[in-house]
């Protein structure tokens, strides 16, 4: 969301690093100002992000309360089966649902008065969508009770963003347990697909950056009971998580080990990178033994080299301390620095 809104800005604050040494004081004065507008927006999301925790923590703090499950059950919208009260058709430039809408007379329908929640199928027990989880029926529930802060930020975002000539972006919860609620309310293209739990930003919330090592075993035995076609997938969904302030090492090994695309330490997730090695995984063929002693050498040897270049994403993430072997003294150093190492095998390690 950050590159979105900024960029009717970012393009000018860019030359600020040139400008900076003009002697022309209308140049520095204009590179100050976009400077200084750009400082204003990064401190405006923040504090909208701040206000919006304070609010979620205030909803969840009265879950418990009888009028909070009373009055759910008559104001949910569902984003597959619910009828908006006060839908309308948006704009090309606003949004276009290829299902919903021809491209032309109507792109798709929203309403910006009220929320919409997801439920993934995986959550719902009938034909209508409807879960039968307590906890996620209560957190559909104490959501419910931030809609109007919701809406309120929403026309606010609305106003803000039109002066600058960019689009605001929806506002949006997402919880642990999938419960996702948003406005503008819309329907998806595809219902019960859309799992917060799986996106990006809900994963760089929960974990904050991360160094991320995949081992994955080719060898031969992975061809079997669709083995290989399970540890893609896996793989695969944990890339599309990452988000640029991650880096990831992709290992297959079957006789030796390799990095996929011939890098020697953790690389940024940017979207280019992560689409390169998505389509390296799902080219993956399983054939060969099973050689763990190479496998985990190389993806030491991974961790080894982003330590020393100082390439690391430079937080704590899930995982213990990760111990590396000095080879010339074969003293183990113990590293501040955590990493996350998923080892996907067949095999007994």
């Amino acid at each position: 969301m950050i590159y979105k809104r900024l960029t009717s800005v970012l393009p000018s604050a860019a030359s600020i690093l040139l400008i900076t040494y003009s002697s022309y004081p209308i140049a520095n004065a204009a590179s100050a100002d976009k400077e200084n507008e750009v400082k204003a927006i990064l401190q405006r999301m923040q504090t909208d992000v701040l206000t919006f925790c304070d609010e979620m923590e205030r909803v969840y703090s009265v879950r418990c309360e009888t009028s909070t499950l009373t009055e759910c059950a008559e104001h949910n919208f569902n984003d597959c089966s619910s009828t908006f009260s006060s839908q309308q058709c948006t704009e090309a430039d606003e949004l276009v649902i290829s299902t919903c809408g021809d491209g032309e007379t109507c792109n798709a329908l929203w309403d910006k008065t009220l929320s919409t929640v997801s439920i993934p199928a995986s959550l719902t027990q009938d034909s209508m969508g409807n879960p039968d989880d307590d906890e996620v029926i209560e957190s559909a529930c104490y959501s419910r009770l931030a809609e109007k802060y919701m809406m309120e930020k929403y026309k606010g975002d609305e106003d803000y963003w039109s002066k600058r000539n960019v689009q605001s972006s929806w506002t949006y919860f997402g919880a642990h347990n999938g419960i996702f609620r948003k406005i503008p309310a819309t329907h998806q293209e595809e219902c019960g697909q859309y799992d917060p739990r799986r996106r990006p930003w809900f994963v760089a919330a929960s974990s904050g950056p991360k160094d991320v090592v995949l081992v994955i075993d080719v060898s031969g035995s992975m061809k079997d009971y669709g083995r290989m076609d399970i540890a893609k997938d896996a793989a695969v969904t944990i890339v599309e998580t990452l988000t640029v302030a991650d880096r990831i090492a992709v290992i297959s090994f079957s006789d030796r080990a390799t990095q996929i695309g011939g890098y020697s330490s953790l690389i940024r997730a940017t979207n280019e990178n992560k689409k390169r090695l998505i389509k390296a995984i799902k080219d993956l063929d399983a054939n060969g033994s099973t050689n763990f002693y190479d496998a985990f050498e190389t993806a030491f040897d991974a961790l080894e080299n982003t330590i020393k270049r100082e390439v690391t994403s430079g937080c704590n993430v899930a995982g213990e301390s990760c111990m590396l072997m000095n080879r010339q003294t074969e003293n183990m150093q113990v590293h501040s620095h955590l990493f996350l190492v998923l080892f996907m095998t067949d095999g007994q390690i």
